[in-house]
């Protein structure tokens, strides 16, 4: 069997390929985020990744589902209840919930929110689910005037505080940020606490790029862990650091989008001797899924594929990449929330045959239990290798 040395293991954030069995569940019938966005758009352009098989793990438009492929291609069922980041990365590395994190649909309970205000030495406006960009541009403007923190959630598990930067600067975001995580435990222990630093004026508030995500720590051991206590390095590019709350990661490089991350990817090519990177390409998520921005989301695909055509030349004999994502986010449908998807699997090294078909795999967890075996880790992750198969 082939031996690798290092492994490239890239998140495209929110890039679902069709609807789970128990989508319905969640009020996700008919969510398909990278085949509905091809639709809504007349078809994308992706010849990197159709190489790599993305066309034939599901119908959509513009990339071909005929030809041989030059990797392994494959879909893969989350099993953990949920469909946010957090628990998505949590199973891809071997940590699988039994529960879903707690969600508000309400808001917070009072109680919770005297507690932090108390603790945080703020007030609080908002407590309601909203849209990031919606309710700055709503609440902003009160913001300003009584210096409140505006608090807010979504249908996903997250506690969101969103300060301008001229009344809360983003370190002073920060600390009010781990003020809340260390109340949100127990019955409260949402995935995420996330700071949202916004500026500009009211009627023109705009988020800036220093948000910060504040995750609960995984429950239990998880592939990076492991690996760094068997002398492997692990490499983390972009909010993976923040999802993972820094465990398992040996060293990090903060990325602001899709672009810097890629171009960190790269340099870790040529930096970055042996171990794993782990890279998170947010802005589907953040920028356009959340937005119902369809059309930015395809062109993000578009650029994505073009410097995947970038990367893939300059992998080593011994690298191994692995293409993936962590739940849905469909920009076509009304809402704005993340989708209880199917997320594509594409793996690729150089020499493989090509046009394996891996199938639909069981559970996320099945790339961390490839991953361990790569780099001997014998420690029994859920999951099933498809080592084996490419």
């Amino acid at each position: 069997m082939k031996r690798f040395v290092r492994v490239f293991f890239l998140v495209l954030d929110a890039c679902g390929i069709g609807e789970l069995p128990d989508a319905d569940a969640y009020g996700d019938s008919g969510s398909a985020t990278i085949p509905n966005t091809a639709k809504a758009v007349g078809g994308l352009r992706l010849p990197h990744l159709e190489k790599l098989g993305l066309g034939k793990i599901a119908v959509i438009e513009g990339v071909s589902a005929s030809g041989r492929t030059i990797g392994a291609f494959g879909r893969m069922a989350e099993i953990s209840p949920g469909k946010d980041s957090t628990t998505g990365h949590w199973e891809h590395f071997g940590v699988i919930l039994d529960r879903p994190f707690p969600t508000y649909p309400h808001g917070f309970p009072s109680a919770l929110i005297e507690e932090f205000s108390h603790r945080s030495g703020y007030g609080v406006i908002g407590n309601v689910p909203a849209s990031g960009t919606e309710i700055i541009a709503r609440l902003g403007e009160e913001h300003l005037k009584t210096g409140k923190l505006i608090v807010y959630t979504s249908a996903d598990s997250v506690f969101q505080i969103a300060a301008h930067e001229s009344l809360a600067p983003p370190d002073e975001l920060y600390r009010i940020c781990e003020v809340a995580r260390a109340i949100l435990t127990g019955e409260h222990g949402v995935g995420r606490v996330i700071a949202r630093p916004f500026e500009g004026s009211p009627g023109a508030f705009v988020r800036t790029p220093r948000r910060r995500d504040f995750s609960i720590a995984p429950p239990g051991p998880f592939v990076g862990e492991k690996m760094i206590e068997a002398g492997f390095d692990v490499l983390a590019i972009g909010k993976i650091f923040d999802i993972m709350a820094g465990r398992g990661i040996s060293r990090t490089a903060k990325a602001s989008g899709n672009m810097e991350t890629m171009d960190k990817t790269i340099k870790a090519v040529a930096d970055f001797p042996a171990g794993l990177v782990m890279a998170n390409l947010v802005d589907f998520d953040m920028l356009w899924g959340h937005r119902n921005d369809f059309k930015a989301f395809a062109m993000g695909l578009e650029e994505f594929d073009t410097r995947l055509g970038g990367l893939l030349p300059l992998l080593h004999q011994d690298d191994l990449l692995i293409i993936t994502a962590d739940h849905g986010c469909d920009p076509t449908t009304p809402s704005t929330d993340h989708s209880r998807e199917y997320v594509p699997l594409l793996v690729y090294h150089a020499g493989m045959n090509g046009d394996v078909n891996i199938g639909t795999r069981a559970t996320f967890a099945d790339t961390g239990k490839t991953i361990a075996e790569i780099f001997g880790i014998t420690y029994p992750f859920p999951g099933q290798s498809f080592l084996g198969n490419i």
